[in-house]
């Protein structure tokens, strides 16, 4: 989230290199390429190589959504396994799931973490404007 504040704030017709990413958004070099990479082949991101090379976002801050970028660089969002929507994966001491206490609960976690992050876009949360 964190370079793709930084590239929502800069020039888009200038874009910005991994290493001023890296600096500004205080992350680690190699780390930050795995992310740029990733968010690249999603279509989020597009790459401009040369002198004047960087990266550059390849939509309106307004239409990334901040719950499709957190599922795509960490996964499902619920704390859990079995109360994952996408990636449902019963517990194995669990003898019934559907009146479990914790799943009860992480479930509703999962739908709060979704709620906010759904309804939030890198446009809002440039602005200070995130959905709680």
């Amino acid at each position: 989230m964190k370079a793709l504040m930084e590239l929502a704030v800069c020039d888009r017709t200038q874009g910005s290199t991994t290493p001023e990413i890296a600096k500004k958004a205080q992350i680690p070099e190699p780390f930050l390429n795995q992310i740029l990479h990733t968010l690249k082949n999603a279509g989020i991101l597009r790459s401009r190589r040369g002198a004047h090379g960087g990266y550059v976002l390849n939509r309106d801050p307004e239409q990334i959504i901040l719950g499709d970028v957190a599922r795509l660089m960490d996964g499902p969002l619920a704390p859990i396994p079995c109360a994952s929507v996408t990636a449902y994966e019963p517990c194995p001491s669990c003898p019934e799931p559907d009146s479990c206490n914790l799943r009860i609960l992480m479930r509703s976690v999962r739908d709060a973490i979704s709620n906010i992050l759904d309804g939030t876009t890198l446009a809002d949360l440039i602005k200070g404007r995130a959905t709680i």
